[in-house]
């Protein structure tokens, strides 16, 4: 199994392999396309995030003691990038989870080519995320 680091530094590598900012808008909207289609039930008011500008819902599944997200939304690029929050940390323990520091969004490059409003939504999933990981380990 890998760890949540060597998955960022994966994540990084593909997204360096090109210049343009286009191509990976283009990678990312493939990402969210590839994304497993979301359980028509999962997408209620409490699975959606708060602080993104199109819909994003996020289920968390507590399986074997690690934490299985799914996620869908609205909208292609922000689909991609729930995509790759769920590619590096799905599948984790919540201690993971709660300790990992998420370095590959600067690397990428997301941070400065995401619009404010995408940004600030890029962070309320990584809360979501958070908050799923915190409730599981109280639960413990």
């Amino acid at each position: 199994m890998q760890t949540i680091n060597e998955i960022q530094d994966e994540v990084i590598a593909e997204f360096e392999g090109f210049d343009d900012w286009m191509d990976k808008y283009q990678m990312l909207i493939d990402l969210g396309n590839d994304l497993e289609p979301l359980d028509e039930k999962y997408k209620t008011e409490q699975n959606l995030i708060e602080g993104c500008q199109s819909r994003v819902w996020v289920q968390c599944d507590h399986s074997d003691g690690r934490l299985v997200f799914t996620a869908d939304s609205d909208a292609l690029i922000v689909k991609g990038i729930i995509a790759l929050l769920i590619r590096v940390l799905s599948g984790h323990t919540p201690q993971e989870i709660l300790d990992a520091d998420l370095y590959f969004i600067d690397r990428i490059g997301l941070r400065d080519h995401l619009s404010p409003t995408r940004s600030n939504g890029l962070l309320s999933m990584v809360k979501q995320i958070r908050m799923y990981a915190l409730a599981f380990q109280m639960k413990g």
